[in-house]
């Protein structure tokens, strides 16, 4: 049997997020116990220019809106950053 200590987490990026990021879709490992701020702040290192967006965008973590950025984050969820949209 395998232990992990870490949180494994898939993140989606969506319209101008992805091409911030330069990807449609990345994993992360992080430390167990991280928010999704830690999230976004391990985000905003590997994609500077990422932040501006991280600061406007929506997150979902498993498809719920996340209003408070210290909420956990449970392995093998799925982050998603969605900046904001115009249209209608």
């Amino acid at each position: 049997m395998s232990t992990t200590t870490g949180t494994r987490v898939e993140v989606r990026y969506f319209a101008g997020a992805a091409a911030a990021a330069g990807t449609d879709t990345e994993h992360l490992e992080l430390p167990a116990g991280s928010t999704v701020d830690d999230v976004l702040v391990a985000l905003a290192a590997a994609h500077p220019a990422l932040r501006p967006v991280l600061e406007v965008a929506s997150v979902l973590l498993d498809e719920v809106v996340v209003r408070e950025r210290s909420t956990p984050v449970p392995g093998g969820s799925q982050l998603d950053v969605l900046p904001p949209f115009a249209g209608g």
